[in-house]
């Protein structure tokens, strides 16, 4: 059975963190807005069959962005616990890097029911267990979405606008008519495989927080246990914690190939949660069956365009977690809240042109997006990097005050002088530092190019050709070599 087309201002296609708040922030604003999830309402923005899989922490500028522009004010139970920052532990223990600032590890099931029940409030017709399966073109304009409702039966729904929060792997993107604008797929060298376990478990008596710590979110950068990615340990409430492993593909075959070993990322978190002398007599912690589970995140800045005629697109679907920490849920909550309330802006000028809905790239870029080309160009530069040179670079290349403003994506002033007389003969070494005098100089060079991001469509061709060509020469340069 096909039922007759329903007609909205706005389709919000996908009900996570970022879909919950662009609905609700258009809702808000004025617009009908439609928006439609796969999962039941008791799973609201549940992210795979396994469950609300991430790693659950978030800094506290976007809960406060969602809470300036949204009015919508987290507390507990969702901020589960509060921390100080995330710390960046380097491979020999030798260096503690704090970044990111205060912020929260969340209970992310809660999380989703408290921003869905918030969209609802506001006004938007939410329907669960409906999937969309792509979107509904006219000369090449998306006007609206298909797919199933909750019976199975096809449906099909026209929106002025249509915003896209269904996740890496949306069919509203991948099918898309080729355009200049939004990439259809996305690389597999910029995806990263990961996992994570919610335990309960006895913290180790004189816990050294160099593996747990109860007031800080925990990474380990070690190449060979989370080849070209990290591990982290993240506090939660009532002894749990949230552990887990992010690896990319070419550098664990490279590790597997050269330790004859054959793991698999599920063996890494396993044996990851082995290693840590902190972890005692865990046990999976299976309430909202939320215990265990494993999804892929984007590694990459967000896509150089976020709207295309008739279309917007927020969090994942748009690769919008942070480059280096594969953080999500903070660009998800910003650029969601956005793209909701410019849809809305849309609606009420009568106005839903792409060069109206321009404005969200440039709100975003400025906000958040400016910084993370950069990002993507150390995080390519660090899967370069063995254990025993990033060991030596922490120590002898940066201190900690300009290791600590590369993780934010602030480019510091190196002195080249002061830093080659800690620099050893051996020429790996001297190899190593003129490395990462190039990675922070084409840092510096994206952010720069990014704080210059094009106010007008004519503008865009140009602008995105030099990041294409500029992010294909640094990884061109720098090749997967986790040993």
């Amino acid at each position: 059975m096909v039922f007759m087309p329903e007609d909205f201002d706005v389709i919000v296609a996908g009900g996570g963190i970022s879909g919950a708040l662009a609905a609700a922030g258009a809702a808000k604003g004025g617009a009908k807005t439609l928006m439609l999830d796969r999962n039941d309402y008791s799973e609201a923005g549940k992210k795979t069959n396994w469950g609300w899989v991430c790693g659950d922490a978030v800094a506290k500028t976007h809960v406060d962005f969602i809470y300036k522009e949204l009015d919508l004010k987290l507390t507990e139970p969702v901020l589960d616990v509060k921390v100080d920052g995330v710390q960046v532990i380097s491979p020999d223990f030798t260096r503690k890097l704090q970044f990111e600032g205060a912020g929260y590890s969340l209970d992310r099931p809660k999380l989703a029911k408290v921003i869905t029940d918030f969209a609802v409030k506001n006004g938007v017709d939410y329907r669960p267990r409906h999937e969309v399966e792509g979107p509904i073109i006219s000369d090449q304009k998306v006007v609206g979405v298909y797919g199933r409702d909750e019976k199975g039966n096809q449906v099909k729904y026209h929106a002025k606008i249509v915003i896209d929060t269904l996740g890496i792997a949306s069919t509203i993107r991948r099918k898309l008519p080729k355009n200049d604008f939004i990439e259809n797929n996305i690389s597999i060298d910029d995806i990263e495989s990961t996992g994570r376990y919610i335990y309960k478990f006895n913290p180790a008596e004189g816990a050294d927080t160099n593996y747990y710590d109860p007031k800080n979110a925990i990474i380990h950068l070690n190449q060979q246990l989370a080849p070209g990615g990290y591990g982290w340990v993240f506090p939660k409430s009532g002894r749990r914690i949230n552990v887990g492993i992010g690896t990319e593909k070419k550098s664990l075959e490279i590790r597997n190939a050269k330790l004859n070993r054959k793991d698999t990322l599920h063996m890494l978190i396993d044996q990851y949660v082995r290693w840590n002398p902190c972890i005692k007599d865990p046990t999976i912690d299976g309430q909202d069956s939320n215990g265990k589970g494993y999804w892929s995140v984007t590694v990459r800045r967000q896509l150089d365009s976020l709207v295309y005629p008739g279309y917007m697109g927020a969090g994942d679907s748009m690769a919008m977690p942070n480059p280096i920490s594969a953080g999500g849920i903070g660009p998800a909550m910003t650029a969601g809240t956005m793209a909701g309330k410019i849809a809305a802006e849309a609606i009420a000028s009568n106005d839903t042109s792409m060069e109206f809905l321009w404005k969200y790239n440039l709100w975003y870029n400025e906000v958040y997006g400016n910084k993370t080309a950069g990002l993507e160009v150390f995080r390519i530069y660090l899967q370069s990097l063995n254990n025993d040179l990033i060991n030596y670079g922490i120590s002898r290349f940066l201190t900690e005050e300009e290791a600590v403003e590369i993780s934010y994506g602030n480019i510091p002033k190196i002195s080249i002088a002061s830093t080659f007389n800690k620099v050893l003969s051996g020429i790996s070494n001297i190899n190593a530092f003129k490395n990462l005098l190039y990675c922070v100089k084409v840092m510096k060079e994206m952010n720069e190019h990014y704080n210059n991001y094009p106010k007008d469509l004519g503008s865009f061709d140009a602008w995105k050709r030099k990041v294409t060509e500029r992010m294909h020469e640094v990884k061109e340069k720098f090749k997967p070599n986790p040993i």
